[in-house]
């Protein structure tokens, strides 16, 4: 089955990819972390510890602003 998976379904996981990847990207980056830590958004179970980490951890960013 996977053998058959063809150019629209690679379109499709690229187009999914994306859509995950870049939104992560920029909030990473805003928070003063690597950008390059939004690709483990595409890791399962990786991206929901990421998810995790990136709403309780400190942010850089904000704490030299204050």
């Amino acid at each position: 089955m996977m053998n058959n998976i063809g150019f629209p379904g690679i379109l499709m996981l690229i187009i999914y990819a994306a859509v995950i990847v870049v939104p992560f990207f920029q909030l990473w980056k805003r928070t003063g972390h690597s950008g390059w830590i939004s690709l483990l958004m595409l890791i399962p179970l990786v991206n929901l510890i990421m998810l995790y980490v990136l709403a309780f951890k400190r942010w850089p960013a904000v704490d030299r602003e204050g």
